[in-house]
């Protein structure tokens, strides 16, 4: 195996069972048992390192929402992916945390990064609020506003279950969830 992705996979076990914050240059590269200027051949930074394992994250996230956004109407749509996005921050919540809640140089932002289409996970959501729209399904307003409403109501739900200030079962937590994003929808209803 490539040494560039030993060293991945070595932060990402690192980033899974403690956090970013044990994300570092000296523990990576003992756990791949390389010095830590080696692994500076590979990654010119912590920075660049926890980047990696962000956008190899979104890569995956966008992967499952595409192979769950399949035809149907716009609302069924959005509400697979967010089950999508349920499974992956209850999945991996360390690697949800870094990708979407924790300042990084060069990540995405509202609104300009949204609006140019360069965020890989909420271009189906935009798309299928879009569809609704022009289907007289919601009124119409700014779908990327929405999209990125929608999704920060979702990511603040997840870190609060994930660090147990919420206090019910995973199953009545997901319905929490779609009953959340539920009223959000209807509140945009025609």
């Amino acid at each position: 195996m490539p040494t560039a992705e030993r060293i991945r996979r070595a932060a990402q076990k690192l980033l899974d069972r403690e956090g970013a914050e044990a994300v570092t240059m000296r523990r990576v590269a003992k756990a791949v048992n390389i010095t830590p200027m080696a692994l500076y051949r590979h990654f010119a930074d912590r920075e660049g390192l926890l980047n990696a394992l962000a956008d190899a994250g979104f890569d995956e996230l966008a992967a499952r929402v595409a192979k769950a956004h399949a035809a149907g109407n716009p609302e069924d749509q959005l509400m697979r992916n967010l089950d999508v996005f349920l499974d992956f921050g209850l999945q991996k919540p360390r690697l949800f945390e870094l990708m979407f809640l924790k300042r990084r140089q060069g990540a995405r932002q509202f609104p300009a990064d949204f609006r140019a289409g360069r965020s890989p996970t909420a271009n189906f959501s935009a798309a299928a609020l879009q569809a609704g729209m022009e289907q007289g399904i919601f009124r119409r307003d700014d779908v990327w506003e929405i999209t990125f409403e929608t999704g920060a109501l979702l990511q603040a739900l997840v870190m609060l279950y994930v660090y147990g200030r919420v206090g019910m079962p995973e199953r009545e937590f997901r319905d929490l969830c779609h009953r959340a994003i539920g009223r959000y929808l209807n509140g945009i209803r025609q």
